[in-house]
């Protein structure tokens, strides 16, 4: 067993920690306050070759693995978890469900331009009547003749707003009285088709969350994703792999929260001397370190059996569930080391604390996973 990351690891490592200190560290307060989209990260992004990383090479992807995609994501979230989300459903929402289940003309059509980063990736999935219960979908993709008609409403879909095809869910049939789910690749420039950014949101005010209003929207045939009746199965097995990547954003902002909190409990005296020394706070900094590491190897074990292209369900559904509770944790925590300042915009903590809620939500709220959980262990 070697838990040593590889020489190809460590250099992303290396060069996303720096390029997330110098590019995306520094405007991330600005970009919560104003909402902006981080556009030029993503191009630079792109330019170091990061927005097809774990794709391969042919794609215009980096060839890497699952790892280093949980690595990238963690060092974007630990000084912005708005890029760190967009990253991520970029690469596990949007690509990777082309490359899994598209044919080879639909990948080199859709996934190329996703890995060059001339267009964002997103999923549609979630509906105003359909999150946890998926099965519940109610958009529409009726065939006549060589075409699709489809007809629906998403919600909650990130990335839309900057992506030019979007992979989603509609019911395509019904047979005895059960929904035939497949899974269509609809350009956003279609006519019918429109993109609504206007959710008020707690945080991840920088990230694109949007709905998706469909009215007639015709598509041929050929954009269904993989084999018809199949979405169900499809977004299940996409949401495996989302799941480490909301792992690694979870891991990314406690490890940015918890080095924030360490710093200040060195430099705040109270008493005449400084916080850290009390046991009370040295007690609350060994439980962030000892959880962040514990939540790091559970994302690194479920990335690494997807590597080795062994099941990895339960692990992915455990690395998501408990990463994400200790982030909401220690991100709480790391504002009360601060006291009053915590609840200051400019020490960063709070925005941690309002971002980290979002990943007991979303790819499965946290009871989800434990259903996931109980099942996988034969309950």
């Amino acid at each position: 067993m070697n838990f040593d990351l590889s020489a190809e690891q460590q250099m992303i490592k290396q060069t996303i920690r720096e390029f997330a200190e110098e590019v995306v560290a520094p405007g991330a307060i600005e970009r919560d306050r104003t909402k902006q989209f981080p556009l030029d990260i993503f191009k630079k992004l792109a330019e170091l070759g990061m927005m097809g990383l774990p794709f391969p090479e042919k794609y215009g992807g980096g060839g890497s693995d699952t790892i280093s995609f949980a690595i990238v994501t963690e060092e974007l979230s630990r000084v912005c978890a708005s890029t760190g989300i967009t990253y991520s459903a970029h690469i596990s929402l949007g690509g990777a469900p082309i490359y899994l289940f598209g044919t080879e003309e639909q990948k080199q059509k859709y996934l190329t331009p996703i890995c060059k980063g001339e267009s964002f990736g997103a999923f549609g999935l979630t509906e105003p009547n359909a999150g946890s219960d998926a099965g519940g979908t109610k958009t529409s993709a009726r065939q006549i003749g060589d075409h699709f008609l489809i007809n629906g409403n998403k919600c909650f879909i990130t990335n839309a707003s900057y992506a030019k095809f979007i992979a989603l869910t509609a019911v395509t049939g019904e047979t005895d009285g059960k929904k035939e789910i497949s899974a269509v690749i609809v350009p956003t420039d279609a006519e019918g088709f429109t993109v609504i950014d206007q959710y008020e949101k707690m945080g991840l005010h920088s990230s694109n969350t949007t709905e998706l209003v469909i009215e007639d929207v015709r598509v041929p045939v050929d954009n269904l994703l993989g084999r018809r009746g199949e979405g169900f199965k499809q977004f299940l097995v996409t949401l495996d792999g989302g799941r480490i990547g909301i792992g690694a954003m979870a891991v990314g902002i406690a490890q940015g929260a918890f080095e924030r909190a360490l710093a200040y409990s060195k430099d705040r005296k109270q008493f005449g001397r400084p916080i850290s020394s009390f046991q009370a706070i040295q007690f609350k900094l060994a439980d962030m370190a000892m959880k962040i590491e514990l939540a790091r190897n559970m994302v690194y074990k479920a990335a690494w059996l997807k590597d080795q292209g062994r099941p990895f369900s339960k692990e992915a559904a455990i690395c998501k569930l408990y990463a994400s509770e200790i982030c909401m944790e220690i991100t709480s925590q790391a504002v009360q080391i601060h006291g009053g300042y915590g609840y200051m915009k400019e020490y960063h903590v709070e925005r941690m604390m309002r971002d980290a809620k979002l990943l007991e939500i979303g790819e499965g709220t946290s009871e989800v996973q434990r259903m996931v959980i109980s099942r996988l262990i034969g309950c």
